[in-house]
């Protein structure tokens, strides 16, 4: 279990980081986006894609375990919905305005939380049990992994 103190600091990170993700891809050509520059990892606008489908994962799966006892959360195949005709254009900005709205509703369940709600438990079908307190954290990873994949990828263009 999480201190508050951790929890805040995870939060901060969820809070900011549309605007910090925006900002690092603002102004990218689309072929920077859908450059393929680092072996075996996924274009910037992928990446971008695969944050917003991702989110809106965890964020369907918070409001599961809170509405639910002991609801099953379904995983799903990141590498195929990067695949599909949304998760791999350049255009970015639909899913960069996602991430804005999302993680402003996201943010404000986290806040509202009793102690008790952040120990409800969902079952994925992947991981096994889930509670809110892993998913902020998980999440808050989530958003540090991405910016540092797609500050990678922009150095390995060059």
């Amino acid at each position: 279990m999480h201190t508050p103190e951790q929890r805040a600091a995870y939060l901060d990170t969820i809070r900011n980081f549309p605007g910090a993700f925006a900002d690092l891809v603002n102004g990218l050509t689309d072929e920077q986006l859908t450059a393929r520059a680092l072996d075996g990892e996924w274009t910037i606008a992928q990446n971008i894609h695969h944050v917003a489908d991702s989110h809106i994962n965890s964020y369907v799966r918070l409001k599961l375990i809170l509405t639910e006892e002991r609801p099953p959360l379904k995983g799903y195949d990141q590498e195929a919905w990067a695949k599909l005709v949304d998760g791999d254009t350049p255009n970015i900005e639909v899913s960069l305005n996602l991430l804005r709205s999302l993680h402003t509703r996201w943010v404000a369940i986290f806040e509202s939380l009793t102690e008790e709600q952040w120990q409800r438990v969902g079952i994925h079908s992947e991981i096994g049990e889930l509670t809110p307190d892993d998913l902020v954290k998980i999440y808050a990873d989530h958003c540090d992994a991405h910016i540092d994949q797609v500050t990678r990828t922009l150095a390995a263009q060059g």
